[in-house]
Parts: C-alpha cells; sequence; structure tokens
C-alpha cells in the first residue's frame, strides 16, 4: 500500500473538493495565517487548501495539480507521499513516542547527532537539536555569548549578519535579521545587530569588472565593522552560504576563505546558517563544503527531515563545545520538542535514502542545466540577474535590462503580487515571488526533480514573465 493509499483510505477526495469553499471559510474563520496578509482573503479569493502531495505534486481541494517548484519551503527534499519515511515515523511512534533531552537521552537522538557529525565538515561534532532553524539560530548567538562570557570576554556580545538577509523571526534571529519590514513592529529588538553589505554582485557600485577584489572588499566590510564595534565587543558572525532574501546571493571567488581569516584573526565566532542551504539543496551536504570553508557552527533545518517532522540542529565544533563539557558547566538552554524520537528517526531515514538513491549527485548532475535554462530567460526584456546554486535559483526581474532599474512600490506590488505569483499558480507552478529586496522569483524545487522537471518550471516561467513584459511595458 502506497503513502496515498494509506492516507486516503476511507476519505472520499470528491467530497473534498466539492468542500474546498467550505474549507476556505473554515481557514477565514479560525485559521491564521503565518507570515499572510489575512486580509487580502474574502469572500472573492479562498484560500488554497493543499490535501495531499505525490512525488514533487501537490494537490489541492479542487483536485488540482501542482508542481512543487519551492519544496514547501525549502524543505520536501525527496517529494511528498514516501511510504518509507512514513512507516519509519510510526515504528518509532510505537516504540518511544516522546522523551525530552533534558538531562536524558534516546537511541535516535544519539544516532542522528553521530550521523550529522560524521556528515559535518572539520571538527564540527557536537550537535545540539531544536525545532527549527529559527531557535537554530537564537540558540547559536546565546552559545556564543555564554562561550565567550565562560573564557572572561564579558563584553562580547554583538553579533554582525548581512543587509537583507533573514535568520529567523524569534527576538534574537530576529535582531540579526536584517529585513526592516519585519523588525520594525517588534523594535527595540536585542542590543547587538551590526549589519554589512550583502555580496549583491549584479547591483554593486564597486569592483563591478572584478569579483574577486569584490570578494575580498565584501569581506573586508566584516573586518571593518568588528574594528569599528571594537573586537573585544563582537560574539559572532552569522552568513548564509547562499544568502536567500534578496534572492540566492552567491559568495564571489575568494569571499569564505576571507572571512575565516578575519572571524579568526579578532576571536570572533563564525556561525554558517544553513537552514535552507544544507542537506543537499547546493549539491552538498552543508552548504560551507560547496565553498570550501569550515565554520565554528552550522544551524540547521527544513530538509533535515525532508520536510516529514519539525526539526532543527546547531552543530557545534569540539573547541567551542569543550568549556561546556567540564565541570559543573552547563548551556543553560532548550526547548521541549527537541531532538524529538520521531523526528530523529524521520531525519535518520531520510538521510539514508539521499544515500542510497545518490540525490546529490541528481543535484550536481542538473546544477548546469537548471542554470542554463534559467539564462535562457534573459532573451525577455523584463529578466535581470540569475543567480543560484544547486537546486536553489533566483530570477531578478528588472524595469530595464541595460540600466538594471528595478520594480519598486506599486510597480512591484502590481507586478509581483498583482500578476507573476497568481499566474504561476494558475499554471500549476508554486514557486516564490520575493519582494524583501529588488523583486526576485525563486526555484527552490525537490532534489529527486529531474531535468523534465526543469523544464516545466522554466517554461512556466517563459510564459508568465513574457506576459508581463507585455502588460507592464
Amino acid at each position: 500500500m502506497t503513502i496515498h493509499e494509506i492516507i486516503s483510505d476511507g476519505i472520499n477526495f470528491t467530497d473534498e473538493k466539492h468542500a474546498s469553499h467550505s474549507y476556505s471559510e473554515r481557514a477565514r474563520r479560525n485559521l491564521w495565517l503565518q507570515m499572510s496578509r489575512m486580509g487580502s482573503y474574502d469572500e472573492h479569493k479562498e484560500i488554497p487548501i493543499m490535501v495531499r502531495g505525490e512525488g514533487t505534486h501537490v494537490f489541492d481541494a479542487n483536485g488540482v495539480k501542482y508542481f512543487d517548484g519551492l519544496a514547501g519551503l525549502f524543505t520536501n527534499m525527496l517529494g511528498h507521499g514516501r511510504a518509507d519515511i512514513a512507516a519509519a515515523a510510526a515504528e518509532q511512534m510505537t516504540t518511544l513516542a516522546f522523551f525530552p533531552l533534558w538531562t536524558y537521552a534516546h537511541p535516535r537522538a544519539i544516532e542522528l547527532a553521530e550521523k550529522l557529525a560524521s556528515l559535518a565538515p572539520g571538527d564540527l561534532n557536537r550537535v545540539f537539536f531544536t525545532t527549527g532553524g529559527g531557535e537554530a539560530n537564537e540558540s547559536a548567538w546565546k552559545l556564543a555569548r555564554q562561550y565567550h562570557k565562560m573564557r572572561g570576554d564579558t563584553d562580547r556580545y554583538k553579533v554582525i549578519s548581512r543587509d537583507v538577509a533573514y535568520h529567523g523571526t524569534t527576538m534574537g534571529a530576529l535582531t540579526i535579521t536584517s529585513l526592516e519590514g519585519y523588525r520594525k513592529p517588534f523594535e527595540p529588538l536585542v542590543p547587538g545587530a551590526v549589519k554589512v553589505p550583502a555580496t549583491n554582485f549584479y547591483r554593486t557600485d564597486r569592483f563591478a569588472d572584478d569579483p574577486v577584489a569584490f570578494g575580498l572588499w565584501q569581506a573586508h566590510q566584516i573586518e571593518e565593522a568588528i574594528l569599528r564595534e571594537g573586537p573585544e565587543t563582537v560574539a559572532a558572525v552569522f552568513l548564509e552560504p547562499v544568502q536567500n532574501a534578496g534572492g540566492c546571493f552567491t559568495p564571489p571567488p575568494g569571499y569564505w576563505k576571507e572571512v575565516r581569516e578575519v572571524c579568526d584573526r579578532y576571536g570572533v565566532i563564525l556561525v554558517s546558517d544553513e537552514v535552507i542551504c544544507a542537506f543537499g539543496r547546493l549539491g552538498t551536504w552543508f552548504g560551507g563544503q560547496k565553498y570550501d570553508y569550515v565554520p565554528d557552527i552550522i544551524t540547521a533545518a527544513k530538509g533535515i527531515t525532508a520536510g516529514y517532522a519539525p526539526l532543527g540542529a546547531m552543530i557545534v565544533s569540539d573547541r567551542l563545545a569543550e568549556p561546556f563539557m567540564n565541570d559543573d558547566n552547563s548551556f543553560i538552554h532548550g526547548f521541549t520538542w527537541s531532538g524529538h524520537p520521531v523526528s530523529c528517526a524521520v531525519a535518520l531515514k531520510s538521510i539514508e535514502i539521499m544515500e542510497d538513491e545518490k540525490v546529490l549527485e541528481n543535484v550536481l548532475a542538473n546544477e548546469e542545466y537548471f542554470h542554463q535554462s534559467l539564462l535562457g530567460l534573459r532573451d525577455i526584456p523584463i529578466v535581470g540577474d540569475v543567480r543560484g546554486a544547486g537546486y536553489f535559483w533566483g530570477v531578478e526581474l528588472v524595469k530595464d535590462q541595460e540600466t538594471k532599474e528595478t520594480w519598486a512600490g506599486e510597480d512591484a506590488e502590481r507586478l509581483l503580487r498583482g500578476y507573476v505569483s497568481p499566474e504561476m499558480f494558475r499554471r500549476g507552478l508554486i514557486c516564490r515571488s520575493d519582494d524583501r529586496g529588488d523583486p526576485v522569483v525563486q526555484l527552490a524545487p525537490p532534489l529527486i526533480s529531474t531535468r523534465e522537471d526543469i523544464d516545466f518550471m522554466v517554461g512556466t516561467m517563459r510564459e508568465v514573465f513574457t506576459g508581463a513584459s507585455k502588460l507592464f511595458s
């Protein structure tokens, strides 16, 4: 029996279809959607109700099929409806459904920690579990602060991150986040946030013809920030291997090597936020391996369970963990659901599948095909930059290719939310239209996606961008 048969046993999806309007009405009445404009859903605009998934597709309550071009939210690495993962979860539930990692341990957490340590680079051997990425980043900043205090560096509390970057929405992680619209409603935030420029080579006015020089300049912006604030006050630097918000900003050549040296020079902890970039999204287990650097801490989540259960992790170097392993010291931090036995079992199974089915190899084999297919869209006047890596790509939309004039304000609203997003969805493609910086459309499909899937995604984008170009020119 397939997982779809297991789930749908006893459910009449014809009834689901007829009930779609009722579901939307009930959702409007009681369900509070996250990061969503609830006021935009009225009796004339139904909330999309997804009822099942199968492979790289999901189906709504009306029976309409969509290609999941964002892998849920950069999460569903292996596709939907895998009975083998469901079976691993069910087996664990019948063995040990839950027990906390507060002074106790359980086999699945131990096995998963061992596995992650074996996959992680360098001496990152100690795993602290959370339930998601924001919690992992919150944990990393707290760990950095406590680590420095334990060593006598009591003034090290500040954190450096890049402009436009997103690192979570808890108060600490939100402080590290650099998106003004996310931060402003909750200010004042935690003190100590320092921002440096994002690695946006497409829009740089410095070294625009020399990516190597641009990379060194970018890294030196971090050094200048450390010196400006005072090295004795800076606890950590938080960076993504490929920055998500703003649209898949990749690192310039030499950037990560120089950043690592800068952090070492001033005793600052380097945190690699790999909530999106780990577990195959870039074709490597961890994003740092793509760009040949070893951080002090990796934060991860999303793809660790292929989207089948909530789980996050902070993976820490032996050097940073060492003071917490002696005497009566402890990291005064934790979450009830961290390292949940069922989530750990699901993560172990998903990693096993990725290894057995050579999922990372699939990403690497198709990476350049994906890139070149997207570059082909540049014959459409509103397509500006194409950037990304692995199965993580962004296409920036512009008013003018030559001048790179951007869409902003009401123009961006009409383009992205008024046309591009609904047209993609109408054609059966779920992707992300992101206006947190310059307008970008992102693709991050399940890692099992084929070249045929890539052709569908890019072909759909061509139809929509061509239509937008005619409509908004």
